[in-house]
């Protein structure tokens, strides 16, 4: 995860929370997945609600 290569943290606690959020707020909703036809997964579940 490049994301965290970049950052020093001082405590594991500030760690566990910065990857929580990359895994949370990027990787789950935003990152295109290719098992999804490369949307991302809050476009694909729009989509499905949708129709």
């Amino acid at each position: 995860m490049e994301w965290i290569y970049q950052e020093t943290y001082e405590t594991r606690r500030q760690a566990r929370r910065d990857i929580f959020e990359y895994i949370e707020i990027f990787y789950n909703r935003e990152r295109l997945h290719s098992s999804l036809g490369y949307y991302s997964p809050e476009e694909y579940e729009r989509m499905i609600k949708v129709s």
